[in-house]
């Protein structure tokens, strides 16, 4: 199944984005119709590590009722679900009558991790193949609709998506140890891959492989199968959708690189009419603050007494300004000529005589007596 598959398929541009929204509303009608009907179904996204599982169940679910599907991430066997059975786990998560199970990985680890990792002896996963058989033969015996999907992509794009998603700080934890040790043990995944798919693939659950390369066509793929899958379920008359235009990936790749350079010319010139405009901005504003700075020295000088600004002499007055310059020499000269005064001597303050007590014989001798008086 493999060996016939093209990677490098891909829809053109602008093909599957109407065609997509149908898609969805049908996927959607036709989950209303499981539930009326009471037929459970179960979706298997089996892939590669960075082939697109998650995005297409997020794209997927996205227009159906949260009450009528669940998403059920598989992820290694916990301590008491060893003490089980190895399906046992799976069974607990079977969907009810009328609900779509969506497994994002599922019952197939146990012939792929776990056979290429040695967690399982061989007896036990050569096994496997058959109890996966009677185990889906008897779901699908009860009215289960097995839709399963293989997300393939080639190794050097593998490589190139774990490189991209490294290097972003937002993606980088979702690329971790044991991813980079299975991409190293690509083939021998490969090998068990193609022993999976023809080993498992039956009338009642078959297989699909999806050529993942090019994200639309990846959903395109899978949409139109899970459409096809539920309306012969439910013995409806088949859809008959519009071929879209399916080119090489290589075309793709070129177009998107003439869009995205592009892209970049228009930026470039976007860029250039606002440094334009950005610098005229800012010699308009220079030239403001210049004129407010001048002002505000006029003004200061002014104040401050420190000297008047010349302003440029108007034409009517500039006759008087030249005759008033050439006399000023001449006030000048006279002013020269004219004899200072002697600056006169300041009047000094006379002293003030000191008071000198009259001693009191003196005083007593110059009184008359009263009889020299008589």
């Amino acid at each position: 199944m493999l060996d016939t598959i093209d990677l490098s398929s891909a829809l053109a541009k602008q093909t599957f984005k109407p065609l997509r929204r149908e898609m969805l509303r049908r996927i959607f009608e036709l989950s209303e119709m499981v539930y009326e009907r009471k037929r459970p179904v179960i979706i298997v996204f089996e892939g590669w590590d960075a082939a697109g599982k998650g995005t297409t169940i997020r794209t997927l679910t996205q227009q159906l009722d949260a009450r009528g599907y669940k998403v059920l991430p598989t992820q290694a066997a916990r301590t008491h679900e060893k003490q089980k059975p190895w399906l046992w786990r799976f069974w607990m998560n079977i969907p009810r009558y009328g609900q779509i199970a969506i497994f994002d990985r599922s019952w197939y680890g146990r012939v792929l991790v776990e056979r290429v990792e040695g967690l399982t002896p061989i007896p036990e996963w050569i096994a496997a193949y058959e109890e996966i058989n009677q185990f889906e033969r008897t779901l699908a015996d009860d009215g289960t609709v097995f839709i399963k999907f293989w997300l393939h992509i080639s190794r050097e794009e593998q490589l190139r998506r774990f490189l991209d998603l490294s290097t972003q700080p937002e993606t980088a934890w979702q690329v971790t140890a044991e991813d980079w040790e299975h991409h190293r043990k690509y083939d021998e995944y490969l090998a068990a891959v193609r022993d999976m798919l023809a080993s498992t693939h039956t009338p009642y659950a078959p297989w699909t492989v999806v050529p993942s390369t090019d994200r639309d066509f990846r959903l395109y793929t899978v949409f139109r199968t899970i459409i096809a899958r539920l309306e012969a379920a439910l013995d409806l008359p088949l859809t008959d959708w519009e071929e879209p235009d399916v080119v090489k990936r290589e075309s793709k790749k070129a177009e998107k690189k003439a869009e995205k350079k592009a892209a970049r010319q228009t930026e470039k010139k976007a860029a250039q009419k606002e440094d334009k405009h950005d610098k005229a901005k800012a010699e308009k504003k220079a030239k403001k603050a210049a004129k407010k700075a001048n002002k505000q020295a006029t003004e200061h000088a002014r104040e401050d007494g420190a000297g008047a600004v010349d302003k440029p002499a108007k034409p009517k007055k500039a006759k008087k300004l030249e005759a008033a310059a050439d006399e000023l020499p001449t006030l000048r000269a006279e002013d020269d000529e004219a004899p200072t005064p002697p600056a006169a001597a300041p009047a000094k303050r006379p002293r003030r005589a000191p008071k000198v007590a009259a001693p009191v014989e003196a005083a007593a001798s110059a009184a008359p007596d009263d009889d020299e008086a008589a």
